[in-house]
C-alpha cells in the first residue's frame, strides 16, 4: 500500500516586537521554522532590546498524497514558503497560539479568507524543500485536461419563472397582480383627473 501521508515535526519561531501604533501593543511575526525540532512551549531563543524570539511550539507538518498539486505549485514559486497559521487568544499568556503549518498555498488561502487568523509566509529551508520535493516526485499524478463541451440544448427559448401566472396578459409579464381589476383602476384614474 502506498503511504497516504507523511509528517515531520516543525518548530515555529515567533518574534514578539513592540507595536508601531498606540492601538497595537505588540507585533507578532514568524521569521523562521525549524524542521525536525523537539517539543517547546514558548522557549526564548534571542533578545534584541524589547524584541524577543521564541520557539513557540512544535507542530506536525503533514503532506497528503492527494494534495501534491498544491505542493507542486508552491515549489514552483520563486521563493517556496511554509505558511504558519496563528490565532490571537485570551487563554494563553503570550496572547497568540500556533494553529498549524502547511506548505499548501490553497489551504493557507482558506485561512487568510476568514480574516480571523494571521497567516505568516516563512521561507522554506533547503532541507524541507528537498523533503517536500521528494514526496511530490513519488506521489504526483498529473491530472489530464478535459475540455468541457457545451450542450446543444437551447435553454433560452423557454422563460420559466418569469412574471406571475395569475396575470393573463403576455404583454407585461413582470407586472404584479392587484386586488382590483383593470376596469376599476381605469375608472378611479378618470375620477381623479379634471
Amino acid at each position: 500500500m502506498p503511504e497516504i501521508s507523511i509528517s515531520m515535526p516543525l518548530g515555529i519561531v515567533i518574534r514578539k516586537s513592540p507595536g508601531v501604533t498606540r492601538w497595537a501593543g505588540w507585533n507578532w511575526s514568524c521569521p523562521a521554522v525549524l524542521p525536525g525540532a523537539g517539543e517547546a512551549d514558548w522557549k526564548p531563543l534571542r533578545r534584541e532590546g524589547d524584541a524577543v524570539e521564541y520557539h513557540a511550539a512544535t507542530v506536525e507538518l503533514e503532506l497528503w498524497r492527494k494534495e501534491t498539486e498544491a505542493y507542486l505549485a508552491e515549489l514552483a514559486t520563486r521563493s517556496p514558503s511554509v505558511y504558519v497559521i496563528l490565532r490571537e487568544t485570551l487563554c494563553h499568556e503570550p496572547g497568540i497560539e500556533v494553529v498549524l503549518a502547511t506548505v499548501s498555498p490553497f489551504e493557507a488561502q482558506d485561512y487568510a479568507d476568514t480574516g480571523e487568523e494571521i497567516v505568516e509566509q516563512v521561507p522554506m529551508p533547503a532541507a524541507l524543500r528537498a523533503w517536500v520535493g521528494d514526496f511530490v516526485a513519488r506521489h504526483h499524478v498529473p491530472e489530464r485536461f478535459i475540455k468541457r463541451k457545451r450542450d446543444k440544448l437551447r435553454v433560452d427559448l423557454v422563460e420559466d419563472g418569469i412574471g406571475d401566472a395569475r396575470i393573463s396578459q403576455p404583454s407585461d409579464v413582470y407586472r404584479a397582480p392587484s386586488r382590483r381589476g383593470r376596469r376599476d383602476r381605469r375608472q378611479s384614474q378618470r375620477r381623479v383627473l379634471p
